[in-house]
């Protein structure tokens, strides 16, 4: 029996559903990136960095080439980067409007209405 694919997108959303994937999403937008250079702009222990990836990569939407001792990982597909920049975009209009929520309680004075 096949799964929904309402399920099925809900699965890709909860894969994608941990602040260091989303990260490492954002790092490979900028192209292929080895393993030590992820790790440095994350600063987090190697062993949890590769838990992640491990998650990432069967997920299918990075892939990793090893040459000698370096690992490189890249985004699967350029839809990938698009996903990113929707998200970016969804929370930049979500915040903006936060924000004139907020402006509009600080002018009136905190007051019932």
């Amino acid at each position: 029996m096949s799964v929904p694919l309402y399920q099925a997108k809900a699965e890709f959303f909860r894969m994608l559903g941990h602040p260091v994937r989303i990260r490492v999403l954002e790092l490979l937008q900028d192209g292929p990136t080895p393993v030590r250079d992820l790790l440095a702009a994350m600063e987090i222990e190697p062993s949890a960095l590769s838990q992640q990836l491990a998650v990432l990569r069967r997920s299918g939407i990075v892939t990793a080439t090893r040459t000698g001792s370096t690992v490189v990982y890249e985004l699967a597909g350029g839809d990938v980067a698009e996903l990113m920049r929707a998200a970016r975009r969804i929370l930049t209009q979500v915040l903006d409007g936060q924000n004139e929520l907020l402006e509009e309680l600080r002018e009136s004075g905190g007051g019932t209405q």
